[in-house]
């Protein structure tokens, strides 16, 4: 600190005299420029005065140097005084660091030395367990040639006992595998019958309760009545005398009808009636109709046949719409096709196993819209699924192909809804279900179909089925005889019981069950009863 104050008067001094000797030459200049001759004097002046305040100003110069110096001589003598105390801080600092390090270091070698006796009792540890590894492998050795020496042993006596057994058993190895192997499959078979058995039982716990809720609330909510309809009609006569008026002269009044009918008319001694006879009940309405109006009339000859007969077909058209009308308010089924409410009506005319279609598509409808309720499923649209389901076999009479296929195409060309077309396509596995209403028309169709009395078959058809269901069961291998009873509901198969164990019953009776679902169109469900029975007969002599 003192040296640098040192310095700092050293430079004032010199820009002191740097500024004196400056202002000596600017002020020379300066009257040496001005001067003229009639003011030299003054310059003279000037210039002593200026030289007094110089030699002024260089005395004081001076005596600020020997200040300066003493300030000097004073700051060097602290300088080095500070230097010695300095000098000695830092040896004593020099000393502490010293001490600590040679401690730190003594630390540090005793540290070094405890790891080394760690180190080296590892080691004799190490020894001794590499020592003991080595008695142990060679007990281990051994003991290998010990236990070699043994199986061999064992591979004779092996050996031996097999022969043994072969001589006994007269059997060989491969013989003795085989029966080994079908035992084992048998185990395996029964095995699987008993998983198959608790599978079926776990999803029937699981199943069964909820499908019966929904299924029997749906059938309870759902209590149509069912009219059985036949290929006949009967017209009742005032009397008998009529009969003759009818048939005409020559037959020609009975022969117009039939004509412009196409429907049969039988006249037997049944009193005071008439049977009417045709496949077509849109043709045997008209001609019901017709009759009956000519018999109130009275007047019966072709030209007024022909007229009953068109009026007839007029009245009957309009009841087709009436009753297509009714289908859609029962159901409440609205926004529909004009085209399709005709149809609709139609139907009303149209018999299926002797059910009448119109009727079977109303609860078709009303059974969907419970189940998609309950299901919570849009019902409107289940039930207009549900109501046009058989809309083709309005028109199975007029155009070929399956009541489906026409179905699908009626309401393709009618701009259906997208997911009533793919139900009605579904409802009877022509393609694979893939929405909850396809499957909602499905088993609503299945309840009102299968419900007591609801369907009736001809004996011919009812024969097939029960033909086909008896020649389900005896294309399989072990079954002796089978017997369809209840009228289909059940086939009984007595099987032999040499060839079918009563673990493959299981199995057995599940794909008779299956082949009778792929192959068969049936109402309801069919019971698989499989009799397994084994009997010994014996004779005393």
């Amino acid at each position: 600190m003192q040296t640098i104050i040192i310095v700092i008067l050293a430079i004032l001094l010199a820009a002191a005299l740097i500024g004196i000797f400056v202002t000596y030459k600017i002020v020379s200049e300066q009257a040496f420029q001005k001067g003229v001759a009639h003011r030299k004097q003054e310059a003279e002046a000037v210039l002593g005065s200026a030289e007094k305040e110089a030699r002024a100003k260089v005395e004081a110069a001076e005596r600020k140097i020997a200040e300066a110096n003493r300030i000097l001589e004073d700051a060097g003598k602290k300088a080095e005084t500070r230097k010695k105390e300095a000098l000695v801080e830092a040896k004593d600092e020099i000393h502490k660091l010293r001490s600590e390090a040679e401690k730190e270091i003594r630390d540090r070698r005793n540290e070094v030395s405890k790891q080394e006796r760690r180190i080296h009792q590892k080691e004799e540890n190490l020894d001794k367990k590499l020592d003991s590894m080595e008695r142990k492998e060679e007990a281990l050795q051994e003991k290998i040639k010990a236990a070699d020496t043994l199986k061999e042993e064992a591979e004779a006596l092996k050996k031996v006992q097999l022969d043994t057994l072969e001589r006994i058993s007269e059997l060989t190895r491969e013989q003795a595998k085989e029966y080994i192997l079908q035992t084992l499959e048998e185990d395996l078979v029964h095995d699987k019958a008993v998983k198959v058995t608790a599978f079926e039982q776990q999803i029937k716990e699981d199943c069964e309760e909820k499908a019966r809720s929904y299924i029997s609330l749906a059938i309870a909510k759902c209590a149509a009545d069912q009219v059985s309809e036949a290929a006949v009609s009967v017209v009742a006569l005032p009397n008998d005398e009529m009969k003759g008026r009818i048939i005409g002269r020559e037959g020609r009044n009975i022969r117009t009808l039939e004509t412009l009918t196409g429907v049969d008319l039988i006249i037997d001694d049944t009193p005071e009636a008439i049977t009417l006879s045709c496949f077509d009940q849109v043709r045997r309405e008209i001609a019901r109709i017709a009759l009956e109006r000519l018999i109130g009339d009275g007047r019966i000859h072709p030209s007024r046949i022909e007229e009953m007969v068109e009026k007839a077909k007029r009245e009957v058209e309009h009841k087709i719409k009436q009753e297509g009308e009714r289908a859609i308010l029962e159901t409440n089924v609205h926004g529909m096709n004009h085209e399709l409410i005709k149809l609709l009506g139609r139907l009303k005319f149209r018999t299926s196993y002797r059910q009448n279609v119109l009727t079977h598509s109303i609860e078709v409808a009303q059974l969907a819209g419970v189940l998609a309720a309950e299901l919570g499923v849009d019902v409107n649209l289940a039930k207009r699924a549900g109501l046009l389901h058989d809309i083709g076999k309005a028109l199975t009479s007029e155009v070929e192909g399956s009541h489906v296929q026409i179905g699908v195409d009626v309401c393709r060309k009618c701009h259906e809804n997208a997911e009533v077309i793919h139900a009605i396509e579904a409802h009877h596995n022509d393609v694979e279900p893939r929405t909850a209403i396809a499957c909602i028309v499905q088993a609503a169709d299945a309840i009102s179909a299968a419900r007591p009395a609801a369907r009736s078959e001809n004996y011919e058809s009812y024969i097939k089925r029960l033909e086909k269901l008896e020649e389900i069961c005896t294309s399989y291998k072990g079954v002796e005889k089978c017997y369809a009873v209840q009228a289909g509901r059940e086939i009984r198969v007595m099987v032999q019981p040499e060839v079918i164990s009563d673990e493959k019953m299981v199995l057995v009776a599940r794909q008779i069950a299956q082949q009778i679902e792929d192959e068969m169109d049936y109402p309801g469900q069919i019971k698989v009863n499989l009799i397994r029975e084994s009997r010994t007969v014996d004779y005393a002599k």
